[in-house]
């Protein structure tokens, strides 16, 4: 059914009529922007990119960063303006998928390879990795699972290539991690989805907006943020992974 004849609150489905059009034109219009904010996080990774080749790492995620934010409120504007109803023959679940694909994988795995983080020999197969083992665990119908988990690592490169150039690790140090996050992508391991898993939201949207505030400042003085900052910021990073593993194997009835 189309937002031209949309579901009358009268008992007699006979009445059915019309919404005014000057309201449909309204309704669609913003939920053409909301498709639009979505896109636009594409041209955030290109702007992302042109730093990177430039070394200028700052720049480079302050627009990954930026991405991110979009993601962050686009899905929520559209589920508030009904999008789906309003231009069901647009997929945006598709176009979301596309930027989010390029904004967490591609341009940071060209941000890696342009940072020389990795071995000389292995720096290639490694980011093309990365690119494969996301595109696999993208196209999963059951990336995200009905109960609101991640399943497999879920492709977080924009925060391991941030952490990766900000620790300042040994080149064999970084490809150990890349590698076994590579391999955690195909371990069905449920990871917290913090927006939207319902146990331990509270506590976990709490923590993450604390992390997210120490990631902003690490981005603000990168090339050489504080050491002290960035390991701290690591304790999130553990919570994540420590809540991610107690709640695939052990996962309380109640939400908690």
């Amino acid at each position: 059914m189309t937002m031209e004849q949309p579901i009358s609150t009268s008992a007699n489905h006979g009445d059915l009529k019309p919404i005014p059009t000057r309201f449909t034109r309204s309704r669609r219009a913003v939920a053409w922007t909301i498709h639009l904010l979505t896109a636009s996080g594409s041209v955030c990774c290109l702007l992302s990119i042109d730093a990177g080749i430039e070394h200028q790492w700052r720049a480079a995620f302050a627009w990954l960063a930026l991405a991110v934010f979009i993601d962050a409120i686009d899905g929520a504007l559209a589920r508030a303006v009904g999008v789906k109803e309003v231009l069901p023959h647009f997929n945006g679940e598709q176009l979301d998928n596309i930027v989010d694909y390029a904004s967490y994988v591609l341009v940071p795995a060209v941000l890696l390879y342009r940072a020389e983080l990795l071995p000389t020999a292995w720096a290639w197969w490694a980011v093309a990795g990365i690119a494969m083992a996301s595109a696999y665990q993208f196209c999963q119908s059951d990336a995200k699972t009905p109960d609101h988990y991640f399943k497999g690592f879920p492709s977080y490169w924009n925060v391991v290539v941030l952490y990766l150039l900000a620790m300042k690790l040994t080149p064999i140090a970084n490809l150990i991690i890349v590698l076994s996050l590579i391999a955690l992508v195909f371990v069905p391991i449920k990871y917290v989805y913090p927006s939207r898993t319902p146990h331990f939201r509270k506590l976990t949207l709490t923590l993450a907006s604390l992390w997210g505030i120490a990631l902003i400042a690490i981005v603000w003085q990168l090339p050489e943020p504080s050491t002290k900052l960035v390991f701290g910021s690591l304790l999130f990073v553990a919570y994540y992974l420590g809540i991610s593993l107690y709640l695939t194997f052990h996962r309380p009835r109640s939400i908690g």
